[in-house]
C-alpha cells in the first residue's frame, strides 16, 4: 500500500479520498476550508490546512478546481523537496495548465501524470470514476494501484495534456447536456405538462442522457437544492473548452450557447448553487 496526499477534499475529492482509505493506503487531505477537513475528518480521512503540514507521502493528487489553484499548490510544493514523488494531477485544469506545471514538476525532480476524472459524486463513492490517464507508461504504471482504488483507467495517450484534452471533450458535451436538459423541461413546463411525469417519460427513450437522468431531478427541485456540482464548475470548465478550441480554431457553436447560460446562471446570483439551477435561467424574465 502507498502513501498519499490527497489536495482537495470538496465535494468529489473527499469520497475519493475515502476510497483509497478503504484500499488500505495511508491516505492525509489536504484543503484550505475548516468546513471541508472537518468532514474529512468525520468521513475517517484525516485532514490538514497546507500542503507543507501533510507528511511526506510517495503520491500526491491534486484535485484542485482551478489551473491557478494547481499553480498556488505547485509553487508551495516547490518550496520543499519533490524529488522523486508521483504527482497525479486529477483536477479539470486543461492542457496548457497541465502541462506547465508539469514541466515545473519534472524539472524538480517528481513524476507526473495527467488523470483527469469523469463520473460524479455517486460513482465517485462507489469507486466507478473513469480516469483518463496520460504520461510515460513507466509512471502511469506505478500509479495503478492508487488509480484503480478510484474507478476504470484509460490509458489515453503517452504525454501529459492528453488526458485534460479528453476531458476538454468530455466537458463540452456534459456542458451541452445539463443546458439541453434544463432547455426540455423548461419547455415542458411552458406547454402546461407535469415535468416530474415528462422526465420519468422521456429519460428512458431515446432522448435520455446521464445528465437528465442526474441533473433532471435536482431541476425540479428549489434554488437551495444541494449542491453536487456548482454553477461555478461549469462556469470554469466551459471556459477551458472555450480556450481549448479557440487555441487549435474549432468551432463550438453549441458550447458558446451553454456557456452564455453558466454565465447568465452565475450574473443571477447563482455561481455556488448546484448547477441544476441553470434551468432558472429559463424563467421569466431571466432569459
Amino acid at each position: 500500500m502507498s502513501t498519499v496526499t490527497f489536495v482537495g477534499v470538496g465535494a468529489i475529492g473527499l469520497p475519493m479520498a475515502r476510497r483509497l482509505v478503504d484500499a488500505g493506503h495511508d491516505t492525509t487531505g489536504v484543503d484550505t476550508l475548516p468546513a471541508a477537513r472537518e468532514r474529512a475528518a468525520a468521513a475517517g480521512v484525516p485532514a490538514v490546512g497546507s500542503f507543507g503540514e501533510a507528511p511526506p507521502a510517495e503520491f500526491v493528487i491534486a484535485m484542485v478546481a482551478t489551473p491557478d489553484q494547481l499553480d498556488a499548490l505547485v509553487t508551495e510544493a516547490l518550496a520543499g523537496d519533490v524529488a522523486g514523488r508521483r504527482w497525479v494531477v486529477m483536477s479539470t485544469v486543461g492542457p496548457e495548465s497541465v502541462r506547465a506545471q508539469a514541466a515545473r514538476l519534472t524539472e524538480a525532480g517528481a513524476a507526473v501524470v495527467d488523470v483527469p476524472v469523469t463520473g460524479g459524486i455517486a460513482r465517485a463513492a462507489k469507486g466507478e470514476l473513469t480516469l483518463f490517464a496520460a504520461g510515460a507508461p513507466a509512471d502511469v504504471t506505478a500509479a495503478r494501484p492508487v488509480l484503480e482504488a478510484l474507478g476504470v483507467v484509460r490509458e489515453v495517450g503517452g504525454e501529459v495534456g492528453e488526458g485534460q484534452a479528453i476531458k476538454v471533450v468530455n466537458q463540452h458535451l456534459c456542458a451541452i447536456h445539463i443546458v439541453a436538459a434544463a432547455e426540455a423541461l423548461a419547455l415542458a413546463g411552458a406547454l402546461g405538462l407535469d415535468r416530474a411525469q415528462v422526465l420519468s417519460l422521456v429519460e428512458q427513450g431515446a432522448a435520455g442522457s446521464f445528465m437528465l437522468s442526474d441533473r433532471g431531478p435536482r431541476m425540479l427541485q428549489g434554488t437551495d437544492v444541494d449542491v453536487a456540482s456548482a454553477i461555478s464548475i461549469f462556469v470554469k470548465d466551459s471556459g477551458l473548452v472555450a480556450d481549448a478550441a479557440g487555441a487549435v480554431g474549432a468551432r463550438t457553436p453549441l458550447l458558446d450557447v451553454a456557456r452564455d447560460r453558466y454565465l447568465r446562471a452565475a450574473d443571477a446570483g447563482l455561481t455556488a448553487r448546484d448547477d441544476s439551477r441553470v434551468i432558472e435561467t429559463y424563467e421569466e424574465g431571466t432569459a
